[in-house]
């Protein structure tokens, strides 16, 4: 029989209301909160940073490669498609061309971006960010007059779906063209939304007297997120010498930025919850320790050793800290799934691009806090037994 498991498991029931068993309830909160709350705050960080890099990554590829400019302005250079650009790394590749131009109606007029895309754009990853119509119907010959606006146009220049504008566009001589509004999308990045509505390359193409073998840009999108800088680097010691070969967190710098202070922000929270979770522990075990001070000396007297008294609070504090990561694992796991089943917070899109707090489970990140809090706090628990080689058996046995 383990004999200190065994008495540590007779002192551990206590009778309800008493100080042992308010200390023990203290003791499982304690351990079961902090728990709870690095799970929810893990799931909240993964799922706002892979939420804004998806939204980012669809809109614009993981790689973009572009000819040089001598400017900042939106004209471009064209470019024709490297036919060995494909790898088993990519799993698609978008050209795009951007226009400058003004959307004129009869109360407003706006300036925007025209982005044309082909038929290679992924419309279905697109379609959760149509909040009304459809995406563009391109067509096998010429070129499609359709376009999709953000909600944001949308309501700026009091448009309607269905409803057709003029759009000029600038470039020498200045062209303008009659388009149809077939979606609104809705990506909640206000850089996006401000100035962004897509059309067909094809219109681009005839603008700029291009070959339809020819494209301002291309988007590069990845199998992995993971080998984005591997890919990179291959693709700039191939084409780097005349392409401008870009990462998309590169172009988006502002924003990886921001989500890298999520991370800190997080790994901070996590050592203060565990520096609490630990605190509290070594406070529990101390005082669990001066209530059984009679007990520790009729041991010390009966000839039970140091080492065997001090796995009795181990023990002890180990039942403590599994019932609290039981309560911490539901209550954490719970509210989290009510947050991304029912979308119950909500955020103000314009500040955190999106419309409700995100969650993602990761049961690996789950596993490894478990781990965590019973590594970190059981071997915290050491430290307070060391007091019981203090307690003098006679003194002991008289503590009142």
């Amino acid at each position: 029989m383990n004999l200190p498991y065994f008495i540590s498991q007779r002192i551990s029931t206590n009778k309800a209301g008493t100080f042992s068993s308010t200390i023990h309830k203290v003791a499982v909160f304690s351990v079961g909160i902090g728990l709870a709350v690095m799970i929810i705050a893990f799931a909240i960080m993964m799922g706002f940073k892979n939420t804004i890099k998806n939204k980012i990554y669809s809109f614009s590829g993981h790689i973009q490669i572009t000819k040089y400019v001598n400017s900042n302005s939106y004209n471009e250079n064209p470019l024709k498609f490297p036919d060995d650009l494909i790898s088993d790394k990519i799993v698609n590749v978008v050209p795009f061309s951007f226009k400058a131009g003004l959307i004129q109606t009869e109360e407003e007029v706006e300036g925007v971006l025209f982005k044309g895309v082909g038929n290679s754009f992924d419309t279905l990853s697109f379609r959760k960010y149509l909040t009304e119509g459809r995406f563009i119907n391109f067509k096998e010959k010429g070129y499609s007059t359709e376009v999709v606006l953000s909600s944001y146009l949308m309501n700026r220049l009091n448009l309607q779906l269905g409803d057709a504008f003029v759009m000029h566009f600038f470039q020498n001589p200045p062209r303008a063209r009659k388009l149809t509004i077939v979606g609104v999308y809705e990506s909640g990045m206000e850089e996006l939304d401000k100035q962004i509505l897509f059309g067909d390359i094809g219109l681009a193409r005839r603008l700029n007297n291009w070959d339809s073998a020819y494209a301002g840009g291309y988007e590069v999108y990845l199998k992995s997120v993971d080998k984005i800088d591997p890919v990179q680097q291959k693709l700039y010691e191939k084409y780097g010498y005349d392409l401008y070969v870009q990462k998309t967190s590169n172009k988006f710098l502002q924003v990886f930025e921001w989500l890298s202070l999520i991370d800190n922000n997080v790994n901070i929270l996590l050592f203060m919850v565990l520096f609490v979770a630990s605190f509290n522990m070594i406070s529990i075990i101390l005082i669990l320790i001066l209530e059984r001070t009679p007990m520790i000396g009729t041991l010390k007297a009966l000839g039970a050793t140091n080492g065997l008294i001090r796995k009795i609070f181990v023990y002890n504090g180990l039942q403590m800290i599994l019932k609290g990561m039981l309560i911490g694992n539901v209550f954490g796991l719970g509210i989290a799934f009510l947050q991304w089943k029912f979308k119950l917070i909500t955020l103000d899109s314009s500040n955190y691009y999106m419309s409700y707090v995100p969650i993602e489970f990761n049961f690996g990140v789950v596993v490894l806090l478990n781990l965590l809090v019973l590594g970190l706090v059981s071997s915290i628990l050491i430290l307070p037994t060391l007091f019981v080689a203090r307690v003098e058996p006679i003194k002991a046995i008289k503590f009142d």
